[in-house]
């Protein structure tokens, strides 16, 4: 995707983990598998996580008895502060969307700033997309045992949208 021509969703959140225990979470097939792309009426029947620069990952939600797929492509896989994804689900979209998912420790936990890519012609999903990410960022909470304390925010000011 080029960098001039996208749309940007934003969500940010706060764990009480340590940024390792939050950046592992998402390369661990087990763990991701628990809440990575996973809807709460759907089943997680697939995570094969290939978690290095040029890997891959392929993910199935089973939702409503259809199968959900998200495939993608490491770019950038600094552990614990950055990694950096395409991200494809063919289903909604047919480009593929650029994820950085940034990750700061701080005294107590660390703080998670995920942003979205996506091409100019899905810039009214913005909200909808953010919504989702937080709710996927609230099920990692839980998944590592934090469960909704400091829920995600949608913070997305207007200048960090291009």
């Amino acid at each position: 995707m080029n960098a001039e021509q996208h749309v940007s969703a934003h969500v940010r959140r706060r764990f009480r983990a340590p940024a390792e225990h939050v950046f592992d979470a998402w390369l661990d097939p087990k763990t991701a598998s628990k809440w990575l792309f996973a809807k709460a009426m759907g089943t997680n029947v697939c995570a094969e996580i290939d978690g290095r620069v040029g890997g891959w990952f392929y993910i199935v939600d089973r939702r409503n008895g259809e199968d959900i797929e998200h495939v993608g492509e490491y770019f950038e896989v600094d552990r614990p502060n950055r990694l950096v994804f395409k991200l494809l689900v063919e289903k909604y979209a047919q480009n593929f969307d650029r994820v950085t998912v940034q990750i700061v420790p701080l005294a107590h936990g660390c703080e998670l700033t995920l942003t979205n890519d996506i091409a100019p012609n899905m810039a009214d999903t913005v909200r909808r997309i953010e919504a989702c990410w937080g709710d996927l960022l609230d099920r990692l909470a839980e998944t590592i045992g934090e469960g909704r304390v400091g829920a995600a925010i949608l913070d997305a000011p207007a200048a960090w949208r291009r």
